[in-house]
This record gives C-alpha cells, sequence and structure tokens, in this order.
C-alpha cells in the first residue's frame, strides 16, 4: 500500500508541475484575451463531464464492482463486466458526441450564455469546442481501462496517463504558428493527449493481461450492481462541478480576461489541495476503517487527527502565501509574452480569496473520512449540496461588486460552510473529531502560521531592497528569496511551537493496530 501511495502521489506531483509548465507557456502564448477565454470554455466543458462521469462517480462505481468480480470469479468474470461496461459506454459517448457536434451553438450558450453578447468569441468557443469535445469520450475509456489496473494493483501508467495532457499541450502550443490561432494549437493538444492517454493504459491493460474488448451489455448482477452504485455517486460527484458550472457561466457575463484571471488562480489553488488534501484522505479512508471494524474507536480518532495536523502543517505555507504574496506569486509565475502585469494583477486578487478557504479544501477529506469509514455517504452529500447552494447564491450576489474575486470569495466561503456542517454532523452522531490532542496542536500551528505571515511580509521588504537595481528576473529571484526566508521561519517556529513531541506523535507514535 505505501509502494503504490508513493508511486502515486509522486506521479501526480510530477503531473502538477508537468501541469504548472503547461500554464505557463499558455499565459505567454495565449495571454488573457478573448482567444483564450473561448479556449477555457472548449477546455472547461469537456472537462466538467469528465469530473462527474468519467472519473468521480464512474469510479466509486466500477472500482468495488470490478473488485468483487475479479475476487469471486477471477480474471475472465471481471473483463466479461468490464467489456460489457465498455461496450455501452461506447454507444453512449457515440450518441452523445453526434449531438454535441450537431448542436455545438446552442450547447455553448446554454453553458456560457454571456458569450452571446461577443459573436466573436462565440464563434471562437463553438469551433474550439468542436476540437476538444471528443476528449471527454477519450479519457472516459482511458478512465475504465485505468480503474481495471487499480482493481489489478497496478497503479504507475494510470497515474502518469494525465501527464500526456501537460506534454501535448505545451507541445502544441509551441507550435502555435503551425495552427490557424494559438487556441486552436492548445485544443488540438488536448485531442491528441487523449488519444495517446488511451493507448498507454491499452498497453499496460494488455501486458497484464487484462485487456479489455468490447462485448455484449447485459443486465446480469454486475451490472446491475455498477448502474445501482453510478447513480448516487453522480449526485455526490456533482455538486463540486455545479460550483464550477457557475463559475463558468457567470465569469462569461464579466469582462474579457475574467476567466483567465479565475483560471490561473485555482491552478494556484488547487496544487495542495490536489497533492495533500487527496493522498492525505486516500490514506486515511482505509486506516479508520479497518480500526473501527476492530472496535478501535480510539486509534481510529487518532489517526484522523495526526492526519489533520499533516494536512494543516503541509497547507499552511500555502494559505499564507496565497494570502501575503498573491502579487509577487503571480507576477513571477506568469507575467511574460501575452500575459501581462495587469493581467497577474487580477489573477492575484482572485487566488487571494481563493485562499480564504484553501485551509478548509484540504483538509475536508479528513473529516469525510469518518462517515466513509462507516458506510454512510448520504451525510457528506448533503453536506456538500447544501455548501454548493449557498456557494452559487454568493456568487450571483458578490459577481457585481467583486467580478471573479467574487466567484472565488463565494468558493472559498462555501468550503468552510461544507467544513463545518461535517463537522457539526459528526458531533451530533456521537463521532469524535479527532482526539483530545488535536486542537491544543492546531492553536499551536495557528501561531506558526501567524510567524510565517510576518515573516512572509518583512521578507517581501527585504527582497524588494536586495533586488531594486535588477531589471531582468526580479520578480522570479524575489518570490525565491521570500520562500527561502518564510520556509525558514516557519520550520522554526514549527520546531518551537510544537516541539520534538509532536513530530513524533505525528511519525511514529500510534496506538498499535489491533491484532486480527
Amino acid at each position: 500500500m505505501f509502494r503504490n501511495i508513493l508511486s502515486v502521489g509522486g506521479l501526480t506531483l510530477l503531473s502538477r508541475l508537468a501541469g504548472f509548465v503547461r500554464d505557463v507557456v499558455m499565459a505567454a502564448v495565449l495571454g488573457a484575451g478573448p482567444i483564450a477565454d473561448a479556449f477555457l470554455i472548449a477546455f472547461r466543458l469537456p472537462n466538467h463531464f469528465r469530473a462527474i462521469f468519467a472519473e468521480g462517480a464512474f469510479n466509486a462505481a466500477f472500482v468495488p464492482t470490478y473488485a468483487r468480480l475479479k475476487e469471486q470469479g477471477g480474471i475472465p468474470a471481471a473483463r466479461g463486466f468490464a467489456d460489457e461496461v465498455l461496450t455501452a459506454m461506447a454507444l453512449v459517448h457515440a450518441v452523445l458526441l453526434v449531438l454535441a457536434l450537431g448542436f455545438t451553438p446552442t450547447f455553448v450558450s446554454l453553458l456560457a450564455p454571456g458569450l452571446l453578447e461577443d459573436p466573436q468569441r462565440f464563434a471562437m468557443a463553438v469551433t474550439l469546442t468542436r476540437i476538444t469535445f471528443p476528449y471527454l469520450a477519450l479519457i472516459s475509456v482511458a478512465t475504465l481501462i485505468s480503474g481495471a489496473l487499480n482493481a489489478s494493483d497496478r497503479f504507475a501508467m494510470a497515474a502518469a496517463s494525465p501527464i500526456l495532457l501537460n506534454v501535448c499541450m505545451v507541445g502544441t502550443l509551441l507550435s502555435a504558428a503551425a495552427f490557424q490561432t494559438a487556441g486552436h494549437a492548445a485544443a488540438w493538444g488536448v485531442l491528441i493527449s487523449g488519444v495517446l492517454q488511451v493507448i498507454l493504459v491499452a498497453w499496460d491493460a494488455e501486458r497484464t493481461g487484462i485487456g479489455l474488448r468490447f462485448g455484449t451489455p447485459r443486465l446480469d448482477p454486475g451490472t446491475r450492481q455498477f448502474l445501482k452504485a453510478l447513480g448516487p455517486a453522480i449526485i455526490g460527484s456533482a455538486g463540486v462541478q455545479i460550483a464550477l458550472f457557475a463559475d463558468t457561466i457567470i465569469a462569461t457575463f464579466l469582462p474579457s480576461g475574467a476567466l483567465s484571471a479565475l483560471y490561473y488562480a485555482d491552478r494556484i489553488n488547487q496544487l495542495p489541495i490536489g497533492v495533500v488534501g487527496i493522498a492525505i484522505g486516500t490514506v486515511l479512508l482505509p486506516e479508520m476503517a479497518r480500526r473501527l471494524a476492530a472496535g478501535d474507536d480510539a486509534g481510529a480518532a487518532h489517526a484522523q487527527a495526526r492526519s489533520i495536523e499533516l494536512a494543516v502543517v503541509l497547507a499552511l505555507p500555502f494559505v499564507m502565501a496565497a494570502l501575503m504574496i498573491p502579487d509577487l506569486t503571480m507576477r513571477a509565475l506568469f507575467a511574460r509574452g501575452a500575459f501581462t502585469s495587469g493581467d497577474a494583477a487580477e489573477a492575484a486578487a482572485t487566488l487571494q480569496a481563493y485562499g480564504l478557504g484553501l485551509l478548509a479544501f484540504v483538509v475536508v477529506r479528513a473529516f469525510i473520512a469518518p462517515f466513509h469509514a462507516r458506510g454512510d455517504t448520504a451525510t457528506p452529500m448533503k453536506a456538500s449540496l447544501t455548501a454548493v447552494a449557498i456557494n452559487v447564491a454568493l456568487k450571483f450576489a458578490l459577481m457585481g461588486t467583486l467580478a471573479q474575486v467574487g466567484l472565488a470569495l463565494a468558493t472559498a466561503m462555501g468550503g468552510w460552510i461544507n467544513l463545518g456542517l461535517l463537522v457539526w454532523f459528526a458531533r451530533r452522531r456521537g463521532f469524535a473529531v479527532g482526539d483530545s490532542a488535536l486542537w491544543g496542536h492546531l492553536l499551536r500551528l495557528g501561531a506558526c502560521g501567524l510567524v510565517l505571515a510576518a515573516a512572509l511580509f518583512g521578507g517581501t521588504r527585504a527582497a524588494d531592497l536586495l533586488t531594486a537595481g535588477m531589471t531582468v528576473g526580479r520578480d522570479e529571484v524575489m518570490l525565491a528569496l521570500v520562500i527561502a526566508i518564510g520556509g525558514g521561519a516557519y520550520l522554526l517556529a514549527v520546531a518551537a511551537f510544537l516541539g520534538r513531541g509532536f513530530a513524533a506523535g505525528l511519525i511514529g507514535r500510534r496506538p498499535p493496530r489491533p491484532q486480527a
């Protein structure tokens, strides 16, 4: 398990780094104008559907059924089930693709109605959506094959495949002169990556002996169980995507560049969520489930508490950077080529708003785990949908005065509402929320965060003086200096406020796992 976690975590981090390189190149080539907005809409539409149907919901329904059939009937039974699902998926996506390509203008006008006021951006979004939409079918097939690989204890190729999206987009963007526009270059990069991702995971499945073929769909017990699980899973996965859909729709009514500011700010915001939050949630869930099944409620609460502490320790530097140095961060990372300092300032204000809720989004999986470990998926769904409803209402309330910053601020507030509801539901049902040491440690970590904020504030001014004579690369050097100063101060603060005992409890001093 640890080997697989390290493999998936390392490849996920590599994918995030490759995604950062992609965004730097995209910012330099596309900038933040109408072509960039049109591409981001064309890119977001298949990605929203992918996140709801092809990954979150599909994995939740497919992987347990495949693993159960593989355990009970061996590889032939599991492959038969997967073949049936593959055929049904291909038929559904063929119909969806025909409808999407035939009615693309209607589709785009429904999901991005603000573009109707700008015929040039609308026409470009329609054209680019026709190029990117087949990516949904390709990535759905890749997800199905990846699920079969994961259920067969093979994780590396499935985790590595998203890197191809970033590599292909960088390649086509750097060759933008060969395309009609830079937006066309980016769109074709998306489509090419979908083909390559299917080839990569299909090759790994074939050499493992679990390669899929088309089969006749049947409503056998395995398929019925899959479909029964798929409905609630779709509802659960749709919650966050509804808020993202709202961002896309509302941002199309805002001035040109708003979508780009949201995109680049969210890319930075998602780094700790994707690497820290998801990794900790993935490890914590089976740990709590095993302890609760053994009647070790105290051990489960201990595991949750240490996971929350680890998440906060790792997330605080990102939170404070987003709040204290957003302008420097966005200038150093993206302000080059077509992406101006004004674009960076808009993205920085958006990042600062996202930063207010970043901690909630990083730790939320540690608060969901106690419900899922007890087999309760309905309660987290209720909390999520309630938070999303409030989130969307706040977006409409704040967009008039704060533009895209208001959308990010509503997202941050929705994150804390979701977390607060999970804590309230847990206490109402008598679940322990952490252990006796957790809340004291969190107060001390809060003090460490204040020290870090002061260090970033002072470090920015010191770096400004030290680099006053630089004309090239000044922002990049300043950011490196501020990170070094802030990182050193944060490490010293953690050592001073929490000491060796905290590190020992976090890493090694866990209650022994009950014997089987």
